[in-house]
């Protein structure tokens, strides 16, 4: 009998190594959009003071090109990176409607 770990030992080590790894990478993506969100309500602050409208379709449209080019170079899915920007841009607009109230 082998007293050597088998190919499924190292295979559950390197799934929790790896399982660990996305651990951390989850916990900073909520760390950053905490920071997004904070930015964007300072802007939601200021629109709502100075009668700027809530939305500004042309800031949105370069930045989903340009996040879409960044993904492309990160070679995620544009369309992902799109549909991901686009949940967070709808938060950030009902926010700053929210400020409004």
């Amino acid at each position: 009998m082998s007293s050597e770990p088998s190919i499924a030992d190292h295979a559950m080590s390197e799934l929790l190594k790896i399982r660990g790894s996305i651990d951390n990478i989850d916990a900073a993506l909520i760390y950053m959009l905490a920071e997004r969100f904070k930015c964007t309500k300072r802007v939601g602050v200021l629109k709502a003071n100075n009668d700027l409208p809530a939305a500004d379709p042309a800031r949105e449209k370069r930045q989903i090109d340009r996040l879409r080019e960044l993904a492309r170079d990160a070679e995620l899915d544009p369309v992902f990176a799109e549909t991901f920007l686009n949940f967070i841009i709808k938060e950030v607009i009902q926010n700053h409607l929210a400020l409004r109230d």
